[in-house]
C-alpha cells in the first residue's frame, strides 16, 4: 500500500510543481492525474503494484467525503441563503454536461460507422 501512496503522491507533487512552474490555472492534483494517465498510456501497461493495490485503496475512497461534509457545515448559512440558486446552477451545469457528452458521443459514433 505504501508503494501505491508513493506513486500517487509523487505524481501529485510533480503536477503541483509543473502547474506552479508553468503558471497554469489548474489544480496540481489534476495535472498529476494527467501525468499518471500519460505515463500509463505510454507504457501500454499498468505496473503490477498498481494493479494489486489500487482496488484496496479505492475501497477507502469514502474517507474523501469527510472534508466535503465539513465544508457543508462551515458554509451552512450561505447554503440556507442561496441554496436554491446553487441547486439550479448545479442542475443546469449537469444537464449541459450530459448534452455535450451525448453530442460528442454521437459525432464519434457517426465517424466510426463510415
Amino acid at each position: 500500500m505504501l508503494d501505491l501512496l508513493l506513486w500517487l503522491l509523487g505524481y501529485q507533487l510533480a503536477g503541483e510543481a509543473l502547474v506552479r512552474w508553468m503558471g497554469w490555472p489548474m489544480p496540481g492534483p489534476v495535472m498529476g492525474l494527467l501525468l499518471l494517465f500519460a505515463t500509463l498510456w505510454l507504457r501500454r501497461s499498468v505496473p503490477e503494484i498498481l494493479q494489486r493495490e489500487a482496488p484496496r485503496f479505492l475501497s477507502h475512497m469514502s474517507l474523501l467525503f469527510i472534508p466535503a461534509g465539513g465544508a457543508l457545515l462551515a458554509y451552512a448559512p450561505m447554503l440556507r441563503a442561496h441554496g436554491w440558486e446553487l441547486a439550479l446552477i448545479m442542475l443546469a451545469s449537469s444537464l449541459a454536461t450530459l448534452l455535450a457528452t451525448g453530442l460528442v458521443l454521437k459525432l464519434l459514433l457517426r465517424g466510426r460507422r463510415h
